[in-house]
């Protein structure tokens, strides 16, 4: 491991509406609005800030990398440790979150279930079971 890589401080999340996701992270996550302009917001959560942009902003912090296209498919997936994923999922159901997924109960022992944000980022919950 490379010392230097082990302090992640943010997370990118291209977004195809800015707007949208900003509402969805405070709504969702009681997230603080650090900064935000016409293109972008970012957010905390805990100890990690979201930093939420516009997919059309992208291009210019990734060329010549190409940035995926809208509704291409998930390439990343963030996990928040929780104590009772049925609860969380009952919680996210009274504020119209729909469940790609779960709870299910997986061979690695967790209980997992997964939602998506405005612009497809799937987010999973992940309870660890008893043994």
């Amino acid at each position: 491991m490379i010392s230097a890589l082990n302090n992640v401080e943010a997370i990118t999340i291209f977004s195809d509406d800015v707007a949208a996701s900003r509402s969805f992270y405070i709504s969702i996550f009681n997230a603080s609005v650090l900064f935000e302009d016409d293109v972008s917001v970012a957010l905390r959560i805990g100890t990690i800030v979201i930093n939420v942009l516009a997919r059309s902003e992208a291009p210019e912090l990734l060329n010549p990398a190409p940035v995926a296209k809208s509704g291409g498919g998930a390439s990343v997936m963030l996990t928040i440790n929780v104590a009772d994923v049925d609860a969380v999922c009952v919680a996210l159901a009274e504020r119209e979150v729909t469940l790609v997924n779960g709870p299910i109960d997986r061979p690695w022992g967790r209980r997992t279930a997964v939602f998506l944000d405005p612009s497809g980022v799937p987010w999973e919950l992940a309870q660890e079971l008893d043994a």
